[in-house]
């Protein structure tokens, strides 16, 4: 029924990353239902877990879980019959699918996702990374980059490398700035470029909403931004085309970002780096051959 009310349930053991990830990706296809998320995170005993059984019988509505706790899974499960509302313990499919594949119960401890891991610091160590090498500072350092993306002022490079980094890839950002000499040191770095570029009336729009910011309702200022080669149309349009040019006769591919989120953008730089890495070993085997 559109515009109909659903209180939906999200449990779970750790931060609640996956369930949000798998509201986000499927209620989005619903576009007239009015969803309320109740976010439920970090339920590990008895006593949190009554407050979201509290929570469930006050505003019932379909509960996500990925409770692995075999008790608590239990109790959330037996209190949701008795409630007449539907669980559904999201991992189980996947669980199972590998308990029998592998051979092996699951451990069913809650949070080692999050353990203090080798993956753990290597996330760390590259946001230290991004940090340092943003916007093309501390150029003696991008041979540490995993990767590293070019591109025009706000072509949406420092967020991508933090998402990148989120997910334990050093990831360097160097500007390309029309009327100055190339970015020194990208011809010997060990790892791939990647050009982001946009449509020059999206980066306009952007580019005046962040002078916008700059100029805090100063007028004179934003008169005198308004009239920069950094909007004019004509102006924009040409750092485009020659940022892309540039790429080309350096052989970078180039992503388009216009329509891209982070997450999509961040996904496609990181099957491009597969792809150079992919090559990298073909070339290594055919020069041993």
């Amino acid at each position: 029924m559109p515009g109909h009310r659903i209180n939906l349930h999200l449990v779970s053991d750790a931060t609640g990353e996956t369930l949000n990830a798998i509201a986000r990706a499927t209620t989005v296809q619903f576009e007239h239902a009015d969803i309320v998320y109740h976010r439920w995170s970090l339920i590990r005993t008895r006593f949190q877990l009554h407050r979201v059984l509290e929570g469930v019988e006050h505003e019932p509505g379909p509960v996500l879980s990925t409770l692995v706790d075999r008790a608590l899974r239990a109790e959330l499960e037996t209190t949701c019959r008795r409630l007449n509302v539907a669980v559904v313990n999201v991992l189980d499919p996947v669980m199972n699918l590998l308990q029998d594949f592998i051979g092996e119960e699951a451990a069913a401890r809650p949070g080692r996702q999050y353990a203090l891991n080798a993956d753990y610091f290597r996330r760390i160590d590259a946001m230290h990374y991004v940090l340092a090498h943003d916007d093309g500072q501390a150029q003696p350092g991008l041979a540490e980059a995993d990767v590293v993306l070019v591109g025009v002022s706000r072509s949406s490079k420092t967020p991508t490398c933090f998402y990148l980094a989120n997910r334990g890839t050093k990831a360097a950002n160097v500007p390309l700035v029309p009327n100055l000499p190339e970015p020194p040191g990208l011809e010997t770095v060990e790892c791939p470029v990647v050009g982001l570029t946009l449509d020059p009336a999206a980066l306009i729009e952007i580019r005046r909403h962040r002078l916008r910011l700059i100029a805090a309702g100063n007028a004179a200022a934003i008169a005198r931004q308004n009239s920069t080669e950094y909007i004019d149309e004509e102006a924009v349009k040409a750092e485009l085309l020659w940022a892309r040019r540039l790429c080309n006769r350096r052989g970078w591919p180039v992503i388009d970002v216009t329509r891209r989120s982070i997450e999509e953008t961040a996904a496609t730089v990181l099957q491009l780096m597969d792809a150079w890495h992919e090559r990298r070993r073909k070339d290594a085997e055919a020069v041993k051959a």
